[in-house]
């Protein structure tokens, strides 16, 4: 792959109400926004709130033409039926991604704010904050956005070569360190 040639990376920020995505491309170190946005499932059954997301994200990848996904992983919840409704939401997102047959990288919350904003433990307005200075736009994405684009980001900059790519050679990385 040439440093010359752009890739562009699309970031997913899963949600059963609303799930975020992110388009930025990588021209060499540089980072571009291209589009974010939200995609919100109406009220009603959950086979028809994960059908929404399955066809919304498989437009954008339609249009955007990413070439490689990144998804935020599922923290588990104190409460186990939320954490089992946002699974299904997160495994909506994985299959639009994989049937669009784009790679797609896996990051937690914890890894997503350790790379954008240097704390694992960020709260989400320091995430938009820096998403907003590193990618150059005039206004504060909305949180899920944010979110998708902070993956995006993440991928950009550890899952291209980087330490990220270890973790798919058998190599796991905690902390910043391979183990």
């Amino acid at each position: 792959m040439s440093h010359s040639s752009a890739i562009r990376i699309l970031g997913v920020d899963p949600g059963l109400r609303v799930t975020g995505f992110g388009i930025i491309e990588k021209h060499g170190q540089q980072l571009h926004y291209v589009a974010s946005g939200c995609i919100k499932t109406p009220d009603g059954e959950l086979p028809e709130r994960l059908k929404v997301i399955l066809q919304s994200l498989g437009e954008v990848v339609a249009q955007h033409q990413p070439q490689l996904a990144a998804v935020e992983k599922v923290f588990v919840n104190v409460n186990p039926q939320s954490t089992l409704l946002l699974g299904q939401a997160r495994g909506a997102a994985v299959c639009a991604l994989v049937q669009a047959g784009l790679p797609v990288a896996e990051y937690t919350a914890l890894q997503v704010k350790q790379s954008v904003v240097g704390n694992g433990h960020a709260a989400k307005e320091q995430v938009q904050a820096m998403v907003q200075r590193l990618l150059n736009l005039s206004g504060t994405p909305s949180p899920d956005a944010a979110d998708a684009l902070a993956c995006a980001i993440t991928h950009a900059h550890n899952g291209l070569g980087g330490m990220g790519a270890l973790a798919s050679q058998g190599f796991r990385v905690r902390g910043g360190r391979l183990i």
